[in-house]
């Protein structure tokens, strides 16, 4: 199956939210995932499949602005776990974050995922803090 990346790639926000919800265990809402993208990241990747364009993966890469940006809801369509799209998303993200002049790419993660990042070329493991706030 041939799947396209592309960097600050067009997406609509109802098929960001789509996939947020199927990727996270959540009902979709109304959330304007492209307005709050252009406002607040560096950049995201978008995976498409190509033979029907459906949005299959998403990224986004928040950022401080300088030199630190972060990796932010990962997310693959369930039908495309498995097949590198994920590893690829970050790949891509890590190329544009780098080609964007950032010294650092942070990424924190849940314990059932460290050994999908574990396999990212060039991450290794850091302590973080987390305060959850709700």
């Amino acid at each position: 199956m041939s799947i396209s990346y592309g960097w600050r790639a067009p997406f609509r926000s109802v098929e960001a939210e789509a996939l947020h919800a199927e990727g996270f265990g959540h009902e979709p809402g109304d959330e304007d995932w492209w307005g709050r993208l252009n406002a607040h990241s560096l950049g995201w990747v978008c995976a498409r499949r190509e033979r029907d364009g459906a949005l299959v993966g998403l990224v986004n890469v928040a950022w401080d602005g300088a030199a630190h940006a972060f990796l932010l809801d990962t997310v693959v369509a369930e039908a495309e776990r498995s097949h590198g799209v994920g590893r690829e998303l970050v790949r891509h993200a890590v190329e544009g974050a780098r080609a964007a002049g950032c010294d650092w790419l942070h990424v924190d993660y849940e314990p059932h995922l460290a050994g999908f990042y574990a396999r990212t070329p060039g991450l290794r493991p850091t302590q973080a803090g987390l305060v959850p706030l709700r």
